[in-house]
């Protein structure tokens, strides 16, 4: 327990995080005889996807399971900013990969380039700072000892405040792809998480220290950790064990247009199950549902869902877009890959990693698809190799590992006690 009067935000007093914070909390009442209080961690990161804020509820799964003296608290950026700004970067954005990936492609390299001292940067950075007034009044109303960003967003204003002294705890970026942006680098931080040791060299050369970067992977929810029965989980969802399963994911946001992947699939001969995720994209659901119907037996289709850890538990394969999260959570279960049509910037970067060190296929087109899912169903000592590859890859405990890093440098700095 804390036994220290240290907050984040210089000359700030100690209150409550409001309503809409995301908070769970998992430590026992401080001793009445004491003034020590928990370790409060802040997870800040951005809606803009699916893979940062999971990555965020990850690091506060594992403080509620595994750290009893810790609180952890998620704040999603885009609460707290105009309607306006929010559809821009969140909205627009998933437009604008799901519609016109070259286009995003572009924007993703040209941005990685650019100067921060530019004119372009210098007035983006001017309309985030106005746009995110009420999110730094929200960090100082949570007042935490550490700050956890899984966005570059949140990392880039906290590094402005840090310089200006406003903000006096330490502050960690997890990045959460296997690439690197040149957006995530940010002067000021106490340290960064990097999926792997590529990234953490890269991080290096571009002037970080090399004891302020850590390789952790990627954090995913403590559920892909666990060993499940393959026969048994298979049945939960209506599946026959002793058929093959093929797990469809399309993203948390539902990007891309699974519907019309599906229906080329079914139409090959092989004999196989179709597990199609839509996310929380209800038309293609809907649209998913209508088709099941004239496939009983071969097409499952769901929404978002918390237990993708059991349905990879009872996948032999999964067809995915290479997102950072979804990808490291096949390689913790071993489910091997087939990558289909990545968009250009992070994810080509991601399906890039995953082929180099063989835990994946990549299928460029519907047409390359029906080749490689037909591939690894008729050779089934492909499918084990990639099995295994994924499984060496993996790295299930990542939360775990980057609370660790950022507890232990707390203990370090300030005196704890048991209540």
């Amino acid at each position: 327990m804390l036994e220290s009067s240290h907050f984040c935000i210089a000359g700030s007093k100690p209150s409550s995080p409001e309503p809409i914070i995301h908070t769970l909390k998992s430590a026992p009442n401080a001793s009445a005889t004491t003034q020590s209080r928990p370790r409060k961690l802040l997870l800040l990161s951005v809606s803009a996807g699916a893979g940062h804020m999971r990555a965020a509820e990850a690091l506060r799964a594992y403080a509620a399971a595994e750290f009893p003296d810790t609180e952890a608290i998620h704040l999603d950026a885009m609460d707290f900013v105009p309607a306006g700004f929010r559809a821009v970067y969140t909205d627009f954005y998933l437009h604008l990969v799901n519609r016109h990936p070259a286009l995003w492609g572009y924007v993703y390299q040209k941005s990685d380039k650019a100067l921060s001292s530019s004119p372009t940067q210098k007035l983006r950075r001017a309309i985030e700072r106005i746009s995110t007034r009420p999110l730094r009044k929200a960090i100082q109303a949570a007042a935490p000892d550490a700050i956890i960003c899984t966005h570059f967003l949140p990392a880039e204003l906290l590094a402005r405040e840090i310089g200006k002294q406003r903000v006096v705890c330490p502050v960690w970026v997890q990045v959460t792809d296997f690439d690197l942006h040149s957006m995530w680098l940010q002067p000021l931080m106490q340290g960064y998480f990097a999926a792997t040791e590529e990234i953490a060299y890269r991080m290096r050369t571009r002037g970080l220290a090399a004891d302020a970067v850590h390789v952790t992977g990627i954090p995913i929810m403590p559920g892909f950790g666990r060993t499940l029965a393959r026969k048994q989980c298979a049945r939960e969802f209506g599946l026959d064990p002793q058929r093959k399963i093929i797990l469809m994911m399309s993203g948390g946001a539902g990007i891309g247009d699974l519907d019309k992947t599906v229906q080329r699939l079914l139409s090959l001969p092989d004999d196989f199950q179709l597990v199609a995720l839509a996310g929380k994209n209800a038309a293609m659901l809907a649209d998913l549902q209508q088709l099941a119907k004239a496939h009983p037996t071969r097409l499952f289709p769901f929404g978002f869902t918390n237990r993708v850890d059991e349905l990879m538990a009872c996948a032999d394969l999964a067809i995915t877009k290479p997102g950072g999260l979804t990808t490291s959570e096949c390689l913790a279960m071993g489910v091997p890959m087939i990558i289909h049509s990545p968009i250009p910037g992070q994810e080509e970067r991601n399906a890039d990693y995953l082929l180099e060190q063989g835990a994946a296929l990549k299928a460029i087109d519907l047409t390359a698809l029906e080749y490689r899912l037909q591939q690894l169903l008729h050779q089934p000592e492909l499918l084990q190799h990639l099995r295994q590859r994924s499984l060496a890859l993996g790295r299930p405990q990542a939360g775990r590992a980057v609370l660790q890093t950022v507890l232990s440098k707390l203990d370090s700095q300030f005196k704890y006690s048991s209540p």
